[in-house]
């Protein structure tokens, strides 16, 4: 799987706004934000370009679909199970 960032890459700071009482939770919890963040905005890269990546080849996808409920998969006649 091709990750969705570049995990070696030089750190850089950044400003957010959080919802206050999350955050005193997560602190009183030891939770390593950016660590936290950095995994959460992974995961929604790889979910965000999935649904891109879908949305382009629907087409293509429905295609191949179509041609094979009608034609079946190029190795029917040679599978021996």
């Amino acid at each position: 799987m091709i990750p969705a960032h570049n995990p070696n890459a030089r750190k850089k700071p950044a400003n957010l706004s959080i919802n206050e009482d999350l955050l005193r939770s997560a602190r009183k919890l030891d939770i390593n934000l950016s660590a936290t963040l950095e995994v959460a905005l992974g995961d929604a890269l790889q979910q965000k370009r999935r649904e891109q990546w879908l949305a382009e080849n629907r087409e293509a996808i429905e295609e191949y679909n179509a041609h094979v409920e009608s034609h079946g998969v190029f190795s029917d006649g040679l599978r021996s199970f």
